[in-house]
């Protein structure tokens, strides 16, 4: 750790391979507008930790196995505790060699951990704003959620005055601020929004259970959050249609998410790194975000 007036810098290790390209664009393809941002290589947000709030900007060092976090302002006093949260997000303690062996064992996944054998499960700073965003995106295209999250900061998120960063320069709304703001003709069903009003009210995101008993939430949204938030590394998303549509093409038999559970016990209890894994080869074949 190197520090430098009100700038401190980490040094995060991981275990190689590390594809930090697909994990930045995975990020990118989902930053929320004015609160996220990938520019020049880097993933920058602001953030709060303690009382104390500042800008986060993390990017691969050039040399090391390791990722570098610049903590930028008064919360780069709390550096050290920032260090965990930060290896989670980017889910630095992984053993990919570890998890592409077993995966690789599959046929169907053995090309997909060639192609990208370094491919990590993307976290999250805050499981509050994950969960938002996870109830917007149901049944809508990674863009179209990313559109809509850029609509409710603007109505009931919070502008940084003085912050350094232009397209950084927002704090997400707090669940206080999303229960009671007006999201008529936000670009959502109104079930959705009582869905998402609901969840903000409660802020029950700690238990799977407790977050699937809230009206109009199902069950891809809690193992999406289960999976990003939670880090579970089992967690499936069966009713993610781009992994439906990828199972069903490797085998048109398995039609419904229940039929093709039992398909997905072989890579157990490496799931959510076999979802990446089929993201992914879909986004490198689309050029874009997609899934997830």
């Amino acid at each position: 750790m190197s520090t430098l007036d009100d700038v401190t810098t980490l040094e995060l290790p991981y275990k190689p391979p590390f594809d930090w390209p697909r994990l930045l664009r995975f990020f990118g393809g989902r930053a929320t507008p004015g609160v996220e941002a990938v520019e020049d290589g880097a993933y920058r947000r602001a953030i709060e930790w303690a009382g104390e709030s500042g800008t986060l900007s993390v990017r691969p060092h050039p040399r090391k196995r390791c990722l570098v976090a610049s903590i930028e302002g008064p919360v780069s006093r709390h550096a050290d505790a920032l260090a965990a949260p930060i290896a989670k997000m980017f889910d630095l303690k992984a053993d990919p060699k570890k998890i592409g062996a077993a995966l690789a064992e599959d046929p169907w996944l053995a090309p997909l951990i060639g192609a990208a054998p370094g491919l990590r499960v993307p976290g999250a700073w805050s499981g509050f704003e994950l969960v938002v965003r996870a109830i917007v995106g149901q049944q809508i295209s990674v863009k179209g959620a990313t559109t809509i999250i850029g609509r409710l900061v603007q109505r009931a998120g919070e502008r940084i005055e003085g912050h350094a960063h232009e397209n950084t320069a927002w704090r997400f709304p707090t669940p206080e601020a999303l229960a009671r703001a007006d999201l008529a003709q936000i670009g959502m069903p109104g079930k959705r929004v009582a869905a998402l009003q609901g969840f903000a009210h409660a802020d029950a995101n700690t238990l799977r259970a407790a977050l699937l008993a809230l009206p109009g939430i199902g069950p891809w949204t809690v193992e999406y959050v289960a999976m990003r938030a939670w880090r579970d590394p089992d967690a499936w998303p069966a009713w993610d249609l781009v992994l439906m549509q990828s199972i069903c093409a490797r085998d048109p038999s398995l039609v419904r998410p229940t039929q093709q559970l039992t398909r997905t016990d072989a890579w157990r209890p490496w799931r959510a790194y076999a979802a990446m894994h089929l993201w992914n080869e879909v986004a490198d074949r689309a050029g874009a975000a997609r899934g997830g």
